[in-house]
């Protein structure tokens, strides 16, 4: 027939074109069923209370201090702070006490809030130097707010920074966030050994899930004694180690 031209397509690219259609349609039900895994070892993760960072919010333009702090720059030049989602899984739903106000100077490092569980307390620390500007006034009424978005409606202060470049040029930021995180954990589960054994033998078996898992929410189970210990090894600025 005139105008028509026949290519056979073994004798062209036509089978290197089948061969990865063939390849792709294998690796797309694979990748769709290896994403699937991932989101189902996420949930039971959650489910069973097992913590690790799998289950953690770690938002990749924050700011992270060592003493398990973060600070967000807004553009109008505000930082809001607040306390990480790690922090906040180790101690569970827990109430705050703000010990500044608006309008009040504070330093980085100085005593910004305290939260608390049934009479045991952990100071937290102010990550950035400044004028504060404003406290959450929801977490007065909603204080598992913070539980629930750490970094969005569970922000602790508003501050103007006072030299916001110097005071964040050491702190995790992105991926780096990301692997500090892992390894505070890493660390905790050091410091649950080396500090149960003095204060808590008998709740050892409380701490980790069947397969030496770190359980979730697990510092409200232990004595006063081994929050004081954590305050020094995690949150107080000068002695916590990163």
């Amino acid at each position: 027939m005139d105008g028509f031209s026949y290519y056979n397509i073994f004798e062209t690219k036509g089978m290197e074109y089948l061969i990865i259609i063939a390849f792709l349609a294998l690796l797309i039900p694979f990748s769709i069923m290896l994403n699937r895994k991932v989101k189902i070892k996420h949930q039971l993760q959650k489910a069973f209370g097992i913590l690790t960072t799998s289950v953690l919010k770690i938002p990749q333009g924050v700011f992270h201090s060592n003493s398990h702090t973060w600070a967000h720059l807004a553009k109008s030049g505000i930082a809001k702070v607040g306390v990480d989602d790690l922090l906040l899984h180790i101690t569970g739903e827990v109430s705050v006490t703000f010990l500044k106000k608006s309008g009040e100077k504070i330093a980085k490092g100085e005593i910004m809030s305290v939260i608390a569980h049934e009479g045991k307390a952990l100071e937290i620390y102010s990550p950035v130097s400044g004028n504060i500007t404003g406290t959450n006034p929801a977490l007065n009424e909603q204080p598992g707010l913070m539980n629930e978005d750490p970094y969005g409606s569970g922000w602790l202060y508003k501050i103007k920074p006072a030299d916001w470049k110097a005071e964040t040029s050491s702190y995790y930021l992105a991926e780096a966030a990301t692997d500090w995180s892992q390894m505070e954990l890493l660390r905790f589960k050091d410091f649950l050994a080396t500090t149960m054994p003095k204060y808590a033998t008998e709740a050892s078996g409380v701490t980790f899930q069947d397969g030496g898992e770190l359980r979730d929410n697990l510092l409200p189970d232990l004595p006063p004694e081994i929050w004081k210990d954590f305050q020094k090894a995690f949150l107080t600025p000068g002695e916590a180690v990163s």
